[in-house]
């Protein structure tokens, strides 16, 4: 209770300069929501509604992940977790990659676990890697995926799922290679650790004590990173889910079936670069991508378009966002337009609708 005190009175309670330069993302979500609702009332009820809504949903799985985070902190298994990470970078970037493609949390839900790890100094190929499989499957997606599309398109984006997190953890560690990447984390998610080696001040050997709650200076760590990473997600979701409620009102399904509905090649380019900006949830673009396929929707348009709307879905790209600088989100974005095409194309030739 006193850090959320003392967070109100530094962080809120402060001259209208001060308040932007500290809470910009607030003052943006309040400003929009403001307008919504001078605009159009009810839509304003319906995104408040849709904001909560969304939070209650995945309450569980912020909170498994946040205690997680807090937890390996609190315990100082930090050290544990950086050295099962300091073996080949290539084999991180697989093993990475097959984990966020079966990995049961949320785009969301995964946000506090990248950013501890970042925070260790596992590298951010290994870090992306997962970031990019996991929004694209886990195990009751493909139990969904299979009885709507069908167990072969249900397998078949699982290997998209890895496949996209091999290509941007292998681009990423090219690009860490040459120096690219060097003091891309943001300043909050850094925490003073953003010269580009992390992990290498974090003592491997020290104690690690699992019962951290029987010494009160790791209580209080735990304490204080669990209400300050709560705090960091409740921003950066909010804005995400408000921009999506908007969305989903305003850019309607028939333009984007009528944008990626056709057969042939061209379709797969129109679905991943169409995919990418416009946010389609995993379930919920299901049957109606089952109902395209019906219409005469080419399998690669169908593949590339669920699997660029999946990576690049509005809380999936604004928590890359909030963790990195731009020159990192650009990877992200980049390997998911990518991966998303090469997919598509791939996935038509075993189909062999060409």
């Amino acid at each position: 209770m006193t850090e959320l005190v003392l967070y109100a009175r530094e962080r809120i309670f402060t001259p209208g300069w001060n308040l932007w330069r500290r809470e910009p993302v607030w003052i943006v979500f309040a400003g929009i929501l403001l307008a919504v609702f001078l605009l159009n009332p009810s839509q304003g009820v319906d995104s408040t509604t849709f904001v909560v809504g969304n939070f209650l949903d995945i309450v569980p799985f912020l909170l498994f992940s946040v205690l997680i985070a807090a937890y390996i902190g609190a315990t100082d298994a930090e050290g544990l977790i950086v050295r099962a990470f300091s073996g080949s970078a290539m084999l991180m970037i697989v093993l990475a990659s097959i984990a966020g493609g079966i990995s049961p949390l949320c785009s969301c839900g995964v946000i506090p676990l990248m950013a501890a790890l970042l925070r260790m100094g596992v590298p951010l190929s290994a870090v992306m890697a997962f970031c990019l499989a996991s929004p694209v499957m886990d195990p009751s997606m493909f139990a969904l995926t299979a009885g709507i599309l069908g167990s072969e398109f249900a397998v078949a984006k699982t290997f998209a799922a890895i496949g996209i997190g091999l290509l941007g953890g292998f681009a990423g560690h090219g690009l860490e290679r040459i120096g690219y990447l060097r003091n891309i984390l943001r300043e909050e998610i850094a925490g003073g650790c953003n010269s580009g080696e992390c992990g290498s001040p974090l003592p491997q050997d020290a104690k690690v004590s699992w019962k951290f709650w029987h010494e009160r200076e790791r209580f209080v760590k735990f304490r204080t990173q669990s209400i300050s990473t709560s705090l960091f997600l409740a921003r950066w979701l909010s804005i995400a889910f408000l921009l999506e409620s908007l969305m989903l009102v305003y850019v309607p399904a028939e333009l984007v079936t009528g944008l990626v509905g056709g057969a042939g090649w061209m379709p797969i380019v129109t679905a991943t670069i169409v995919g990418v900006p416009a946010y389609m949830n995993g379930y919920a673009s299901l049957p109606l991508i089952g109902g395209l396929l019906q219409q005469g929707m080419s399998p690669g348009s169908a593949m590339a378009f669920i699997v660029a709307g999946s990576v690049t879905s509005i809380p999936a790209a604004i928590a890359v966002w909030a963790l990195v600088k731009p020159r990192g989100f650009l990877l992200y974005v980049t390997a998911a337009l990518v991966g998303s095409f090469s997919v598509g194309v791939l996935f038509q030739l075993w189909s062999g609708a060409y």
